[in-house]
Order: structure tokens, then sequence, then C-alpha cells
């Protein structure tokens, strides 16, 4: 079989699973590329999305959506927004076409009217072809390949004088209809500890599995909330995070505590954890084993973070690194170096990678520099990797090298489902890392029914806008309108979708790995903002897009006032996330005010109504703002909607209820399924919200290539 040839003057090797245009090149999936292959061996004839399925997924039942996500990922990689096709045509109720011209071999294609306007590409790595020179002098021709060569040369240098990662294979340690999450090695490397979640339920046990003989192990004896966890470098000890609700609450709904338990004796029975410390007024996370009985974590006081150790031995903790107006982001530590990698914002709005001794000790502060492609305010979680100076990060199906001095490289894996940021082995030759994905649908549901969930769960309450099998969130009406915006990954990535009683169509063209965060509609229902990667774009039904430069980091999207283009927002302010309304058009007459929220949205007036850390609700009063007493006890992280002057929320019961702030009026209206996500939009007369259909995640071993 032949694995190198040419669609148009892109350069296509299957034994990388590459295509290369200009020096550029994109890794996709296998799968994508055999469907490519297919088109390619029948290039203008009209293949049906059976016959694909058949000769792609042999013996393996799929969607028809499998096949339209690999279709999109192979337009985006030709640049072709799947508008004029002009690579892969669509024929409706028929099939797929490739219709650009193919070569077979590795030579460049020969310049033809045929193919002229795809040609303008060398095979990789030749020297380009100066056949279309042979009109100019002699000495200029000299001295433009002397000018090819040194630049090709310099490029060579810089992109080989980084140390390079190679990812020969991987393989799945678990194999189970749960999400699980969190994986790290023990510190000899003979066990993997994860977390496995009940079903459609954020509560989860802490398992091991010994890799060799594939023996799985409940270490903890009751479901709990239990975050990230490290083993002590003997291997003795694994702490853990425990989140609950207070008893006494202060400032803040939920407790941490920081936890331990023996690990060889849960090996052979489960174990209740022992509290080593609580925080009733802060929040820790991401607890690691330093040395001599230390523990290193984060801890969020005043609204940024900051890293603190923890002794065992004296049960005390003390500041390892705190940034004035910044916060840390997150770290990792390696025991073998003897050192902490740490991302944090600082005071300039930049990300800055910080290497520092377990003391605190500052070794070098360099800003990251991200390349394109990856958002400007998009945070990186890096873990240590086999390379010296070099950490290793994921945004989603991609891998990227950071060093230490702030330089990002890209890790070539093809992945045609996100990963989580690997776990390193302590061998350093392999890591682990989650992979899988979650399934959420969106449902309308009239609020006049509610009541009738307390003896019906079923579709036959509710209506499912558009099902499918990948994440789907989000959902606003289009005011005045009877369309409906929503967040998808049913093409392949994340994009804004619009439906309607007839379908749904794509409307958004983002780029691979954007994360979007919410969306709102403009008050006369022509165009979309939405959130992507922290930063607001807006998209017009008619295809346009217009991208706002906000001079911060927006971590929300809460409301839009499309008139006098503002927008509600969480953004970081002297190291603080504050509740911010930004100008979109003139910066210098933002609104930032001095409070945090957890969620925020605005009535008709224009009044922000917002909940605090205790789940409280809040609104503006004639000289501060007024707790809304009534809905004590009713706020969750299922979040809240208004509409005109109705606020809907669902509480930690389930219980869906409305509360008038015109005239204080409280309703409890009914159950919800306790799979949903979050409620989203209301028109006066129905609900939005997302609910949660699946969520397997698993173990993923990948091995390095010596």
């Amino acid at each position: 079989m032949v694995q190198q040839y040419w669609v148009g003057d892109f350069f296509i090797d299957l034994s990388r699973n590459q295509i290369t245009k200009n020096e550029e090149t994109q890794t996709l999936a296998p799968k994508a590329m055999r469907v490519l292959t297919h088109l390619a061996n029948n290039q203008g004839k009209v293949i049906s999305q059976d016959a694909l399925l058949d000769h792609v997924w042999q013996g393996t039942v799929v969607s028809p959506n499998t096949l339209q996500r690999s279709i999109a990922q192979l337009r985006r990689a030709f640049g072709d927004d799947g508008k004029d096709q002009a690579y892969i045509k669509t024929h409706a109720k028929q099939g797929y076409s490739l219709e650009c011209n193919v070569r077979w071999g590795e030579e460049e294609p020969a310049i033809t009217s045929a193919n002229a306007k795809h040609s303008t590409r060398k095979a990789p790595d030749k020297l380009q072809s100066v056949i279309q020179f042979r009109l100019v002098p002699m000495v200029l021709l000299t001295v433009l390949m002397l000018m090819i060569l040194g630049a090709t040369g310099y490029r060579y240098m810089a992109d080989n004088s980084a140390p390079q990662l190679v990812i020969s294979h991987m393989r799945a340690l678990t194999a189970t209809d749960n999400k699980e999450s969190a994986g790290i090695y023990s510190p000899d490397g003979q066990y993997i500890v994860f977390h496995r979640f009940s079903e459609q339920e954020c509560i989860n046990n802490i398992w091991a599995k010994e890799i060799k003989s594939q023996q799985e192990f409940q270490l903890t004896k009751e479901l709990g909330v239990y975050s990230n966890h490290s083993l002590s470098p003997d291997g003795q000890k694994l702490t853990f995070i425990s989140i609950g609700d207070c008893a006494e609450p202060i400032t803040q709904k939920k407790c941490y505590q920081l936890v331990n338990l023996d690990f060889n004796k849960a090996l052979h029975s489960s174990q209740l954890p022992t509290v080593l410390m609580e925080c009733k007024t802060s929040k820790i996370r991401n607890p690691i084993w330093l040395s001599n009985n230390n523990i290193a974590l984060m801890q969020q006081t005043s609204d940024s973070w900051k890293l603190i150790n923890y002794s065992v031995d004296q049960n005390r903790s003390e500041v390892i690194y705190e940034i004035e107006n910044g916060s840390v982001i997150d770290y990792d530590f390696s025991l073998q170096k003897g050192q902490i990698a740490l991302t944090s914002i600082h005071g300039d709005g930049h990300y800055y990678i910080d290497m520092l001794k377990p003391n605190g000790e500052v070794i070098s502060s360099n800003r990251i520099i991200l390349p394109e492609g990856i958002g400007r305010y998009r945070f990186i979680y890096p873990n240590f990797s086999p390379l010296d100076d070099r950490l290793i990060f994921s945004i989603g199906k991609r891998l990227f090298m950071l060093a230490t001095d702030g330089t990002v490289s890209r890790v070539s894996l093809p992945l045609d489902e996100p990963i989580g940021t690997p776990k390193i082995h302590p061998h350093g030759n392999k890591m682990l890392a989650i992979k899988g994905y979650y399934d959420s649908d969106i449902i309308s549901m009239p609020i006049s029914d509610i009541g009738k969930l307390k003896q019906h769960t079923d579709e036959s309450v509710y209506a499912v806008l558009q099902r499918s099998n990948v994440t789907e969130d989000s959902a606003k009406f289009q005011p005045s309108g009877e369309l409906v915006a929503f967040k998808s990954e049913r093409s392949g990535e994340d994009q804004v979708w619009i439906a309607d009683k007839n379908g749904a169509r794509q409307l958004s063209q983002f780029s691979m790995d954007t994360y979007l965060y919410d969306l709102q509609w403009a008050k006369d229902g022509k165009s979309i903002l939405v959130n992507a990667d922290k930063e607001f774009v807006q998209l017009f039904l008619d295809g346009t897009v217009n991208k706002f430069d906000l001079k911060h980091a927006a971590n929300e999207l809460f409301h839009w006032d499309s008139v006098k283009q503002t927008a509600l927002t969480l953004i970081w302010f002297n190291g603080k996330k504050r509740l911010a309304q930004l100008n979109l058009v003139n910066p210098s007459k933002h609104v930032i005010y001095d409070k945090t929220a957890v969620w925020a949205q605005k009535n008709t007036s224009g009044d922000i109504i917002f909940t605090d850390l205790m789940g409280r609700f809040w609104y503006p009063g004639p000289a501060e703002d007024q707790l809304i007493e009534a809905l004590n006890g009713q706020g969750s992280d299922r979040r809240f909607v208004v509409n005109k002057d109705i606020i809907y929320g669902i509480n930690d019961d389930f219980e869906l209820w409305s509360y008038s702030l015109s005239d204080g009026e409280f309703k409890l209206l009914g159950d919800v399924p306790k799979n949903i996500d979050y409620v989203t939009d209301s028109d006066g007369e129905n609900l939005l919200m997302s609910i949660q259909i699946a969520s397997r995640k698993e173990v993923l071993e990948l091995y390095f290539e010596h």
C-alpha cells in the first residue's frame, strides 16, 4: 500500500498520520486518514456513508456522527470551512467525494491548469523545485538558492535543537463503564492509583490496580467527594482532599479536609481516612508529598491561590510561594530533580513558569509564550517529563512540551478524544493520562410540567434537543425567535450550533481544542457572543465573525448587553477574581466591582443578582448589596437563570424553585432528574437544562519511543 500521496498541494504521509502544506504539519486520527485514503482511491466518485463506515470501521458498530467527525477533521486540515467544499464534497443523502486531484507517491505534483490553485507546496524536507525560475538569471538564481538553503538550515537547527519526545504506542489500563480520573503511579511503579466515580454522581472511591496482575483494590471504604491524591515517597501513605458540607459554614459552604490512609493496609481492606487538617475559610487542592513527612498543597485565600507546605510531624503549615497581585495556577513536584514547577498569573496579566526549590527559593521565572492555536488566556497545567528542563501538558487532543524558559513545542500524537495532562512513570519510560468522553444532552421542559417529574423521570415529561453521544450544553433561547443556540462537540470539536424544529447547523468554526465557556444572544437575535478560551467572539447568523480585544481573561460570560456592548463577567484583577462589567468598545469604561461571585445574572432592569461561596443570593440595594433571605439554602452549583424578574434555580435536593424579585414570592415547583448538570435559560414558559447521559473515562498508558 502506498504510504505517501498528494491531494492538491497537501502532502499526505500515512506512516505518520500527517498532512503537510507549506512546512506546516498537522497530525490527524488514524481513522480520519483512512477515510481520506479511501476517498482518494476513488477520487471524483461519490462514496456512501455506509461504504465508508464498512471500510474504515470494519466489524465495529458506530454511528454516522463518527464519520462526520472525521470528515470535519479533514476539512479543517485542508482549511475548508465546509461551505465551499473545494476538497471533500457532501452529496445530500448519497455520501462524500474527494474533488481535488490526487497524485500517488512522494514526488511533488506538476503544476497544471487542473490543480494550479492548489499547487504551492514542495514535498516535506526536499529542496523546493526551481523549474519555474528557469528564465531567472543565473546569478539571481544562485542567490535565491543560498537564501532558501540558509533559511531551511536555520529552521532545521531551530526545530531540532530542542529534545524530542516521541510516543510509540498506548494502551488502556482500565475498562469499565465508570468515569475514572486522577491516575498516578506508585513510587515503585507497580501500581496505579485513580478515582472511580459513582454513576451520574460527583462522588467517588479511590482505587488501586497492580499493573502486572491487573488486580484492582478499592482503597476507601465509603464514597465521598475526593480530589487529587499523592503517595508518600516510601509508598506507605496516601493523602488526598475530602470535600463536604460544613456543619457550621463561616465564609464558604464546603469544608476541605486533608486526609491520609495507610496504602498497604488499604490494599487488603478498604480504609476510612484519617483527617490531618481541616479548612473552613479557605480551599485547598492538589496535595503532593515532598520529603521528610511534608506535603505541598495549594490554598486559596482572598480569591487567589498560594503554595503551602504542611508538616505532618508538627501539624502546621507555612507558605512556600505566593505572588503579590497574582495567583498560583498549578504545580508539580519531581522527587528525582528535587524541584517544583509552578505556573502562575502575575500582576502584569501574563502567565509564568516558575521553577522552585522545595523551600520556595526561586530557580527561574519566565513568561510562558503560547504558540498560535492556543488561546492567549488559556490556563495550562504542565507536569514534569522525562526530558531535562521540559514539562508536558495537554489542552485536549494535543500534547505540548513547555521548556523552563517559557517556550512551547508540539508533541506528535494523533488522538480522536481529549486526554488529561499526563503523569510520568518513576522510571521515565511511560506516562499515565485520562482519556474518554462526557455525554450530555439539552432538554426543554415546560415549567408547568415540573411537578410531574415526581412520578415520571423519563422523556415523557421533557423533550431532548437533537440527541447526540457527545457533550452539549449552554443552550439559550433566541429572543423573539424560534432558534436555540448551544455548544456541541458533535462535529469533533467544541462549536456553537443553532437549532430549530427542522434540525441543527454548526455556526462557528473554532480551531482544534478551543474551549467554549458560555454564550449569550444579542437583543435582536441576529448574533451570539461566545466566550472562547476566555475571549469574546461575536458570531452573526450570516457567518460574519467579530472578535473583541480584551485586556483581561474573561472567566465567565454571565450577561451581554448587545446595545451598549457591555458584558458581565469574572476577570483576574490584581491577582483576584472580580466581578466586572466590561465595555467591549471602550476599555476605559470598564466597571470592576470589589466582589467575587460564583454565578451572576441580570434582570430586566439591569440589576445584578449573584451567589457567593456560601450559596447565598444577593442583589443591589440603595446603599449596599442586599441578601435575599428567602433563598438561603437554595443555592447550588447547578446555577440559576433570570427571566424578567423571576429567578429559577435548583437546590441541593434537586428541587426546582422560583422567586419573584417584584413581590418576594417563593415557590417550590417540583423535582428534577438527579443527573441535571445546569439550568441554562428560561423564556418564562419553558426551561432549558443540560442533563448527563453518560461519562466514561479510563486510565491510559502511553509509552515513549527509545
